[in-house]
């Protein structure tokens, strides 16, 4: 018989709703149950894409005896961390204290049922002895005794880890601090220490993509650009870590995106799962350098990727899906492997060429199988084969098309079909970035259309959800999807200008100060002042798997109190960095995203405001073809009235195109000619 997690819209607890364990879903049922049975509480959190995950709920979770074992002894509760980042967030944290030991997933934490106080964790756990970790069913056994025998010590314990949450916050930094741009450069430093010259990336293997760093050297380099000696080694560690991660296996090369991680040095075999959240900032960033340097290869990564978020993670309704995930016919990666005389009958006369680029004349590399990594370069392989190089890449792109069409055949991985707010919103962010620097309308399209999936689904009394499946939104909004949502309707704006977008960004922000904000201390916490009240909550600044909420929520605030003259919004990034001004100073590598808004409140955002009709798109697409990110350009129609705030100074001159600019509260006398703007543009490059 299914068990509770049957009823529930999460493809992952889905997953889980035919084990033999008595599952519950995080809520008041369970925890009642524990408070009348006495028992323990066994968490499991997990996500769909994760491989361990799947690995312990067959070895544990579908074996008889030990869901005998987890329903005798306690009350199991499992728990999607991405439906539920705000539990996730508080027992992993949990864990480290506890463990002295990073996190992950599958995470695996014992809680007193009667007040959700963790007092033991871990991750995976094995079926048998081994790794250097117990068994499971030893482990439960143990954990069970040691609750029942050592009631005192585990509240004990439990009062010191509360005691040590309260204590997790930097105290703000005084309110007569000056910030400057010294944590800027000590981050600098440190990532030229820890960079892999010859493969790039940073420190050593399993590699993460990391686009918050990557995004922080291109930034670097550019407000160097005009000094007496630029940082080219800041640009050079940029590019050369996004080259070697496009041609790395880490990079689909028959499909398009990003998966995950490299579990080596040299970005070649990744953990395979795909995340929407990876791929949206990767599509900027790439979309970004390709402006930057004018290198194709970063255009072509760029439009491969955009490819295929619209190919297979796009749904009917807009919105995108979240992940896709590593295994396959119970076989991690089996989707994207390929065996050499299997290629050789797919694309007959093109297999030399193809084999030479992706190694397919070389040993194997998983498993016995090929995963495609560029090991030639195209000119290499043109000049070996007598050949141009544009023939060789159409027979590479001829080569590539057959690949995926037999690829499309096969079984492919699970993927997990709900809607996360926060991430749509990368999504969209990346698409509006690279449908400007691509000048690709149909990526616009589709950022301007998941962002009204969301206005229109994932609003619900004036209060914005988190996750949606099966035609139901749920859960009220954490601070990632309000913040990375605000920051991405202003790049969404500044791709095609929408009133209604406006408005809703606007609402946003409102939300997030109103709900969010700490006003006393300064900063945002993770959760609403209504939300239901967990044993801690956080106020997160450092980046993780996706930026820090309170580094996008302070950088998005700056760039609309600028765009409107709102001191309401800029009072509260002041303040954000203010609370986290220790942490940054402390540990600059841990709050890249911070350090982004910090540099643009330093060093304020360029903003210019083009009113016409005609010509207003024209201006835009040249104000925006130079990579300066620390400029924001708004092409609005003379019929928009009743725009809000500052933007209803900036008003159509009659028949005439005219351009406002900015630099934070100090605005230039309007302009109405392409030259006069190109000169104040050009001005701004050369300061």
């Amino acid at each position: 018989m299914p068990n509770r997690l049957a009823g529930e819209t999460s493809p992952y607890l889905q997953q889980h709703a035919d084990n033999p364990v008595d599952w519950y879903p995080w809520g008041e049922e369970a925890f009642e149950h524990a408070r009348e049975t006495g028992k323990p509480v066994l968490l499991s959190i997990g996500y769909s894409a994760c491989h361990w995950c799947h690995v312990m709920a067959h070895e544990s979770f579908e074996d008889e005896d030990t869901a005998k074992l987890m329903n005798e002894l306690f009350v199991n509760i499992k728990v999607d961390r991405e439906e539920r980042p705000d539990v996730d967030k508080i027992y992993q944290t949990a864990h480290q204290l506890l463990t002295q030991r990073g996190g992950g997933w599958p995470l695996t934490m014992f809680l007193d049922g009667e007040d959700q106080r963790p007092f033991f964790g871990g991750t995976y756990f094995p079926n048998e002895a081994r790794y250097g970790m117990p068994a499971f069913g030893d482990l439960l056994q143990n954990v069970a005794s040691f609750f029942a025998d050592k009631r005192d010590a585990v509240r004990a314990q439990s009062e010191r880890l509360l005691e040590v949450y309260s204590k997790l916050e930097p105290a703000p930094a005084a309110s007569g601090q000056d910030f400057d741009g010294t944590p800027l450069a000590r981050l600098r430093d440190t990532l030229a220490q820890t960079f892999d010259s010859e493969y790039g990336g940073f420190g050593s293997a399993p590699k993460f993509p990391h686009p918050t760093t990557i995004d922080r050297l291109l930034r670097h380099w550019r407000a160097s650009a005009n000094d007496a000696e630029p940082d080219i080694e800041a640009l050079y560690m940029a590019t050369l870590t996004l080259t070697r991660m496009a041609d790395g296996g880490l990079f689909d090369h028959v499909g398009g995106g990003f998966c995950r991680y490299s579990v080596d040095r040299y970005w070649q075999i990744p953990h395979f799962e795909k995340m929407l959240y990876d791929n949206g900032p990767l599509l900027a960033l790439y979309a970004q350098a390709a402006l930057a340097t004018g290198d194709p290869a970063f255009a072509d990564a760029a439009h491969a990727t955009a490819d295929w978020m619209l190919a297979d993670m796009q749904s009917d309704n807009g919105g995108f899906f979240a992940t896709r995930d590593a295994d396959s016919e119970g076989h991690e990666g089996l989707y994207y492997l390929w065996r050499p005389e299997q290629v050789r009958g797919l694309v007959g006369d093109d297999y030399e060429v193809f084999a030479r680029r992706f190694g397919l004349d070389q040993d194997a590399n998983f498993e016995g199988q090929w995963h495609l990594t560029v090991r030639e370069s195209i000119d290499d392989i043109a000049a070996r084969a007598g050949r141009t190089g544009k023939e060789v890449q159409a027979a590479i792109a001829r080569a590539k098309e057959s690949l995926l069409a037999e690829r499309l055949q096969r079984v492919a991985p699970g993927r997990d079909e709900k809607q996360l707010t926060s991430w749509n919103a990368l999504a969209i962010r990346g698409l509006a970035i690279a449908g400007r620097a691509l000048e690709r309308d149909t990526l616009v399209d589709a950022a301007a259309g998941a962002a009204s999936f969301l206005r229109e689904t994932m609003l619900l009394d004036d209060r914005l959800l988190a996750s949606y499946k099966d035609g139901e939104a749920r859960f009220p909004a954490y601070l990632d999807d309000h913040a990375f949502l605000l920051d991405a309707l202003l790049e969404l704006l500044q791709a095609r200008w929408s009133n209604e977008d406006l408005r809703f960004a606007i609402q946003i922000a409102d939300l997030m100060l109103e709900h969010f904000e700490d006003r006393d201390a300064g900063g945002f916490f993770f959760t609403a002042d209504d939300h239901e009240a967990l044993i801690h909550r956080p106020k997160p600044l450092a980046d993780e798997a996706v930026p820090s909420g309170n580094g996008i929520a302070a950088f998005a605030l700056q760039r609309l109190g600028f765009l409107l003259g709102e001191t309401r919004y800029l009072g509260a990034a002041e303040s954000t960095l203010r609370v986290a001004w220790r942490a940054i100073e402390e540990y600059p590598h841990g709050h890249v995203t911070l350090l982004t808004a910090l540099e643009e409140y330093l060093q304020h955002p360029e903003i210019i405001v083009i009113r016409g009709d005609d010509e207003i798109e024209r201006w835009r697409d040249a104000a925006g073809r130079l990579y300066a990110p620390g400029r924001l350009v708004f092409a609005i129609r003379s019929d928009e009235v009743d725009l809000p705030g500052a933007l209803a100074d900036r008003k159509p001159v009659d028949a005439e195109t005219v351009a406002y600019r900015c630099l934070g509260t100090h605005c230039e006398m309007p302009v109405t000619s392409w030259e006069a703007l190109a000169a104040e543009l050009s001005e701004s490059q050369e300061s």
